[in-house]
């Protein structure tokens, strides 16, 4: 359901989007990103389409990973308009990610 985005797409994607992105910052080898994954596609599935999910393999997308300074995977990151807004570290249930990404009370 996520798209992989690539320094190459990450602006135009995510920082230029019109609507809210959840970024996923995983890799390949990450139980606990491959844990997670299904918690963000319902939290998208749920809302309706005013939210978007992508996805950023650090492996693959070094720069970007350094560029916002991910030192521990799953970190999910939800930017809004252009900026990085709040952030979550590690897999967690649905209504904790929910309410550290401030999309829930």
């Amino acid at each position: 359901m996520a798209d992989a985005v690539t320094e190459a797409t990450f602006e135009q994607e995510v920082l230029k989007s019109e609507k809210p992105v959840i970024v996923d910052f995983w890799a390949e080898w990450c139980g606990p990103c491959h844990a997670v994954a299904p918690v963000l596609d319902k939290i998208i599935d749920e809302r309706g389409g005013e939210l978007k999910l992508v996805k950023v393999n650090i492996d693959e997308e070094m720069e970007l990973a350094r560029r916002f300074s991910i030192s521990s995977i799953p970190t999910i990151m939800l930017f809004r308009g252009g900026q990085s807004d709040k952030v979550a570290v590690g897999a967690h249930p649905k209504g904790s990610l929910e309410r550290l990404l401030g999309l829930s009370e």
